[in-house]
């Protein structure tokens, strides 16, 4: 309580929340946790900009409806206008603490579900979906791509993680919750087809269904070799058109997801056996898991130049390896906050210390701050996720404040987080609405809320 003065102190930073008649979605568990976090926060420009950002998925990105009589939500990434699997499911996580207090949210998070049941079902190697299943998509991007686009489907890049992140966020309601009702033949229906189409992308038997082109003047829009990627050979890895970035793979098999998927599958079987009894999906997901685990441990790890072992971003199975890491979550410095490895796993402390360093292409550090970037937006561009998930899985206090103090200030005046910043200047931004990184930054506050409130009530 004594750093409640904050409170008033930050009324220096305007409030950037929307009118509430025109929020889109309402907790009042989550206007609860705003104010409980917000008395513990010291500094006044942090604390406007968690009050800012921790709502901004529910103020501004979700749509509630009815389908077959049950709750339908559909959560579009921010400024784009669809959903992705992969940004719906890690945009509504930081609410999910609270959805054993809150009907309503428990209402949200039935509805997404649900919502990523059939958009799965449409297509499992779709990344982002329409509002309207029977549309046809309306991004100018993908008008004209050589894929089989079908109705509901806004873009179709393969990428292992977008059939993960809905498993994660099952088992996190459900872990959370106890509550059985998303868990029904629909969405057993989806859990069947995203095991199999992890199957299909070990690629045993051939390059299977899937292939993409795209024209572009930018080659990580696009898969070589007539569209279904770089040669690999088959190991037991699953292959990955694309990265959680939405930019092609180099080598096929893209470890961070396929760690991801390892451990996505082994709560999808939890989820299986303990909410609907059933052991044959169980079992299913139970023997995938542990085929890509032998196939990581075999094939997913390489030394650096000084010698040091670490896991690699991308391999083909040939022997070929590619180390750098990308903001965009799963990456390699993102494993412990996804569960896949203990904070303290030494092989993983390794991998986020290289990740984090020259040995890191996508590294950059600049009179704004340091952080990881990626191909996506370019070079000397410095992703805030990637601060948010250092400072998340931060070891020790002084590391978490740096990060706290770059994410305050490169937040260019607007009381939000960005996609990137420009490591000299953070007026040169990308993307002012993304609602994933916000939610991401409202996630790590609170969590310093509950761990180490005493650093949030300190000087930064």
């Amino acid at each position: 309580m004594a750093a409640a003065p904050a409170l008033a102190a930050a009324a220096a930073f305007p409030d950037r929340r929307p009118p509430v008649a025109q929020r889109r979605f309402v907790s009042r568990a989550v206007e609860r946790e705003i104010v409980r976090v917000r008395r513990l926060i010291a500094d006044p420009k942090l604390s406007a900009m968690f009050a800012n950002c921790y709502p901004n998925t529910l103020d501004t990105t979700v749509k509630m409806g009815v389908v077959d009589g049950r709750p339908d939500a559909f959560v579009i990434t921010g400024d784009i206008p669809c959903l992705w699997l992969r940004d719906s499911s890690a945009q509504v996580k930081p609410y999910l603490h609270l959805a054993p207090h809150d009907a309503d949210l428990r209402r949200l998070f039935r509805g997404l579900i649900a919502r990523q049941a059939r958009c799965i079902l449409i297509d499992p190697y779709a990344n982002a979906f329409m509002e309207d299943p029977s549309a046809k998509t309306d991004l100018d991007w993908s008008l004209h791509d050589r894929t089989e686009m079908k109705p509901g489907v806004a873009e179709r890049k393969w990428e292992v993680d977008s059939l993960c992140y809905p498993m994660r966020l099952a088992h996190e309601y459900w872990r959370a919750t106890r509550d059985k009702a998303p868990f029904d033949a629909l969405w057993a229906d989806a859990a069947r087809a995203s095991i199999r189409t992890f199957r299909e992308q070990q690629r045993k038997d051939g390059p299977g269904p899937y292939r993409f082109l795209r024209a572009s003047d930018r080659s990580t829009e696009s898969m070589p070799l007539d569209g279904y990627g770089n040669p690999s050979r088959p190991v037991g890895l699953i292959h990955s058109g694309y990265r959680p970035s939405d930019d092609a793979c180099i080598y096929p098999f893209l470890i961070p997801s396929n760690l991801f998927a390892v451990t996505a599958l082994r709560e999808l079987a939890t989820v299986a056996h303990e909410a609907r009894g059933d052991t044959a999906l169980a079992n299913d997901a139970m023997a995938l898991a542990a085929e890509v685990a032998a196939a990581l441990d075999a094939h997913g790890r390489m030394r650096l130049p000084d010698g040091s072992e670490v896991w690699a971003y991308e391999v083909d199975g040939f022997g070929n390896v590619l180390f750098m890491d990308d903001a965009n979550v799963p990456s390699l410095s993102s494993l412990a906050y996804l569960g896949c490895v203990p904070t303290d796993d030494p092989l993983w402390r390794r991998t986020a210390a290289a990740a984090w360093s020259g040995h890191n292409p996508y590294f950059f550090h600049g009179r704004a701050g340091e952080g990881i970037g990626g191909p996506h937006v370019g070079l000397g561009q410095i992703w805030a996720m990637s601060v948010i998930v250092r400072a998340i899985s931060g070891a020790d206090d002084a590391t978490v404040r740096a990060c706290l103090r770059t994410l305050r200030d490169t937040e260019a005046n607007t009381g939000f987080m960005h996609e990137s910043f420009d490591q000299d200047d953070p007026r040169q931004f990308t993307r002012h609405w993304f609602a994933w990184a916000n939610g991401l930054f409202g996630e790590l506050i609170v969590q310093l809320a509950d761990t180490r409130p005493a650093l949030l009530g300190a000087s930064l």
